[in-house]
Order: C-alpha cells, then structure tokens, then sequence
C-alpha cells in the first residue's frame, strides 16, 4: 500500500486513515520516489503498523509537504508532525555532541557511522540534547564528497575561493581550512543554487547527487571523505506518551540499532550504483596519495578545532570524540 502524502493528498488524509487505527503522521523531506522513502520510511511504517495489529496508521509525508528541512527537529517537538526526520547540524550549535560524527575520517561506511551514532545515543551521552522528543533511531549517510560544475579540483590550491554548498557549520569549518568559501543550505536547496551559479559546487554523498538531480549540473566529483551527516528520526513525546501498550510496543520495536544500520546501508548501497554511473559519466577524480596527506593534515586541523571547542564550553568534547572511535571499532567487525 502507498502511503507516502503529496500535497493533493494531504487534505484526503481524513479520509483514507482508518477509522479505528490512530494516525501517525511522519514527515521527511527526500521525494516521494526517493529508495528513502521506500526504505527508511513506507518500510518503517508497514512494520509498525503490522505489529501494532493495525492499531497504527503510519502516515508518510515527503518532500517537505509537512513542512522545511530545517524545522524538521521543531515541528516533531512542537506536533506540527508526529514523527520527523530531521538533520542535527541543520540548527548551528544545538547539538554539538551529535556533530561529533560529522567530522572527517572517523568511518568510511553509512552502516559503520550509523551503528556508531546509535551506540552513542545508547549511551546516554546525548540525552540532554534530545530531550524535547522520543528519540527512535539515529543514522548517518556514507562520507561525502566534494562535487563541482565546471571546475576540476585535484589539489588544494584549486579549492582556493570556491564557493561550495556546506550542509552545516561544522563542515563549513573544515571547507574554510581547505581554502573555499562555504555556503549554507538544506540539501533540497543546492539544485536552484547551483543553477543559477550561486555556489560552484557542493559536498554530498554520491546517492545525493542523483536523488536531488544534481548530477545533470556537476561535471566533476572529487573522492574525499570530508564528513558524514548525522541524522534523526524522532517522534513527538507526548504523541508517544498517549499511546496504547501495544502501539508503544511496535514503535519500540522498531527504534534503535536495527533501523540505524538500515539506513545507513541503504546509503552505502545507493551511493555505489551512483558511483558507478558518475565514473561513467562524468569525470570522477581520485587525489594523488601526497595531495591526499596534504588534505588528511587540514581535515585533522578543522576535527581538532572543533573538539577543543566542546572542550571549552564544558562539554565532553575529547572523552566523547574518543568513545565514538571506540563504537566505530566495535561496528566495523560486528557489522563485517
């Protein structure tokens, strides 16, 4: 059954929600024929509400028909959306721990970074910043790359004023360190940006290239793990709190490590047909092994920086960053 909502849809929804099942409306923002929309969210849906014995009515809402990327955190806080998925870094500075896993080199898989976010999240050492919402699941995507439209960059000194869509501060950061000037702005955003020579290029995973029609503007894709972003699909807490028994027990049986590793692997998988098709394609560029030591040394810096920096406002900056080195350890050889 296709349950995802479009705009002509939503005001059918009273009508096509079953009259016993209670709604839960779950709002991202990848299109409505996005391999997201089918794995990380009708998939979420079918399985909870399967084994809430249709008690639940899971509601997908795509492409931010249930409102902007960048609210995604505040409208499940808020009940604008029951449950959302929503990006971290996309509000600068409300989850610093979080951003931890954003930072360059830590894991070269989106399974490997998403059982290693969850594991933190497990741990509770990032429940301060989640405590407006029911948390169910955390992930990240597979590292991302530097993309551009005209201009090659095989070496630092081509990175040299460019002007490259950044999806947080975080990565902004690392960017200035490498010589460009980062922009900000939601992933839904950098196709217009782009278009219209706004920016030059644009840091994003390889399956993101292809779900947000990027490729038909980028000629030119550099290999480099610059980051990964980190992700949440959480719900509105005093929506979890009013449901039944059974209802909580579904949704409770689908958070955590399973999902995570779903999603990340969902990127994994995308993001090396992707692959494949821009190597044929287009002009995908591996850096020399000493331009990569040179770029290896500015990413190091930008993670250094950022750490200190939790450091000195009080967080646990350095023992956080640490224990996310250790999950990374445990998920590459349970998940090998």
């Amino acid at each position: 059954m296709l349950r995802s909502i479009t705009i002509s849809g939503i005001a059918a929804l009273g009508l096509t929600a079953s009259a016993q099942a209670e709604t839960l409306r779950y709002a991202h923002f990848m299109s409505a024929n996005s391999w997201q929309n089918q794995v990380i969210f009708e998939d979420w849906a079918s399985a909870v509400e399967a084994e809430s014995g249709e008690e639940l009515d899971v509601q997908v809402f795509p492409a931010q028909t249930l409102g902007k990327a960048t609210a995604g955190y505040d409208n499940a806080m808020t009940g604008i959306a029951d449950i959302a998925w929503a990006v971290p870094g996309y509000t600068a500075g409300r989850f610093p721990l979080s951003q931890i896993l954003e930072l360059p080199g830590l894991f070269d898989t989106g399974a490997v970074g998403s059982c290693a976010f969850q594991k933190l999240y497990d741990s509770g050492a990032l429940d301060e910043e989640y405590d407006e919402t029911h948390v169910l699941f955390v992930h990240t995507h597979d590292p991302g790359h530097l993309h551009t439209s005209d201009t090659p960059v095989r070496t630092l000194d081509d990175m040299k004023g460019l002007k490259l869509r950044r999806p947080t501060q975080v990565v902004g950061d690392l960017l200035e360190n490498l010589g460009a000037e980062p922009v900000g702005m939601p992933a839904p955003n950098t196709y217009e940006a782009l278009q219209r020579g706004a920016i030059d290029g644009y840091m994003l995973p390889w399956e993101s290239v292809e779900s947000f029609r990027l490729a038909e503007l980028s000629d030119y894709h550099t290999v480099f793990g610059f980051y990964a972003l980190a992700f949440v699909a959480t719900m509105n807490k005093a929506k979890y709190d009013s449901l039944s028994p059974q209802a909580k027990a579904a949704v409770d049986a689908n958070s955590g490590q399973k999902w995570a590793v779903t999603a990340g692997r969902g990127y994994d998988e995308a993001g090396a047909e992707v692959l494949a098709q821009l190597r044929e394609e287009s002009t995908v560029i591996e850096l020399s092994a000493e331009e990569r030591a040179k770029w290896n040394v500015e990413a190091q810096k930008a993670s250094d920086s950022y750490i200190a920096a939790l450091d000195a406002q009080g967080l646990p900056g350095t023992a956080t960053y640490a224990a996310v080195q250790g999950y990374v350890s445990e998920c590459e050889a349970e998940l090998h």
